[in-house]
């Protein structure tokens, strides 16, 4: 073949690949044509489906909208209405309160009184416990107060005197008639001088201080108050304070022994109130024995009685045998009498009878006897 046969050749390939190329081009043009319509129509459906709920929804929503609205003015209307209840209830509570207040601070205001009373008694209470004398008044009144309220009156008194002129502060009699003693001038100045101490100096001088004044005194309880025969063997020496009888009891047991030993009790406000409702026991069972011996006499006068009421039972019990049997013989006496009162009744006359002289009388066959 030439080169022009080649060369048309070639260019009628060509065409016939550029038509066949555009063909091809062509159909897919068409095609993707096709699919834009069918996707356009698929877009319009679902447009359409989706304004379709987008309307039911928009009226879910209204409805739903209505009903939130609804809800929310009821829960309005009923969380107002708890909230006024609520204020209401806070009001009264808060008037109450106050009211309480008031009251109570009126209380606090009366108790600021009675602590500014009780300031100035408990001052002029130091005041009478730096006057010796004023002192002992006040340990003798707060026995005083122990004793009356304790023991009855006739078992106690208050400066009794003794056969050596000594007058203690107070006796209480037991049921053998001796007096149990009770001394209520406690020193106490060698105590406060013990509280008082700051060095050691200090605090041992008011200690020897305190075992020398509170040795004399129980010696002179001892020597004045213990009389043999006349007293009970120990005496009470009353503190009035339990503060000092617990320092004493901690600090100075040898002032409690050698008490003991002078038989001299020490004792505090408490424990004299025990030593009170066992001197109660004491008496109260001293009664008892004396109303059981009451009793054992008057059983033994009632079973005298008893006995001489049996003798004179009996005795009337012979009386009335007696007497029966004398009413027995009467009761046959009466008897008898009747008997014989009947067969005189059953004899009989006879008006019509010859004269006596014609007439012999039939002889009497009943003979009476002695006896009846």
């Amino acid at each position: 073949m030439t080169d022009t046969s080649l060369m048309l050749l070639s260019g009628a390939v060509l065409i016939v690949g550029l038509l066949t190329i555009g063909l091809i081009a062509l159909l897919n043009a068409q095609r993707q044509r096709e699919r834009d319509s069918a996707e356009i129509a698929a877009l319009a459906r679902l447009q359409a489906d989706t304004a379709v709920r987008i309307d039911a929804m928009r009226e879910m929503i209204a409805g739903r909208q209505a009903e939130l609205q609804r809800a929310v003015n009821e829960r309005l209307d009923s969380v107002t209405h708890h909230l006024g209840q609520s204020m209401t209830a806070n009001r009264q509570h808060t008037v109450e309160s106050i009211s309480k207040l008031n009251e109570r601070l009126a209380v606090i205001d009366g108790a600021q009184k009675n602590i500014t009373d009780l300031a100035s008694q408990v001052t002029s209470l130091q005041s009478v416990l730096s006057n010796k004398q004023q002192r002992g008044a006040f340990g003798q009144a707060r026995m005083e107060i122990i004793i009356q309220d304790g023991l009855p009156k006739g078992c106690f008194e208050f400066q009794f005197s003794l056969s050596n002129r000594s007058r203690p502060d107070c006796a209480i009699f037991l049921p053998d008639q001796r007096p149990l003693i009770i001394d209520a001038k406690f020193p106490l100045e060698a105590v406060t001088a013990l509280r008082q101490a700051k060095t050691d100096e200090e605090r041992r001088h008011a200690a020897a201080r305190m075992r020398s004044d509170i040795g004399k005194h129980v010696s002179d309880i001892a020597s004045k108050y213990l009389i043999p025969g006349e007293t009970q063997d120990l005496a009470l020496m009353f503190v009035p304070s339990e503060s000092v009888y617990a320092e004493l009891h901690e600090s100075f047991d040898d002032l409690l022994q050698k008490a003991f030993r002078s038989r001299v009790v020490i004792v505090s406000p408490s424990l004299l109130m025990l030593a009170v409702h066992v001197i109660q026991s004491i008496q109260r069972d001293a009664r008892m024995r004396e109303a059981a011996d009451q009793i054992h006499a008057e059983v033994g006068h009632l079973m005298d009685d008893l006995k001489r009421l049996q003798e004179r039972v009996l005795k009337l019990q012979q009386h009335f045998g007696q007497a029966n049997e004398d009413i027995r013989q009467i009761l046959i006496s009466a008897e008898k009498v009747e008997k014989r009162g009947t067969r005189i009744r059953e004899v009989e006359f006879d008006d019509t009878v010859e004269p006596a002289a014609n007439v012999i009388p039939a002889p009497i066959t009943h003979k009476l006897t002695v006896g009846e």
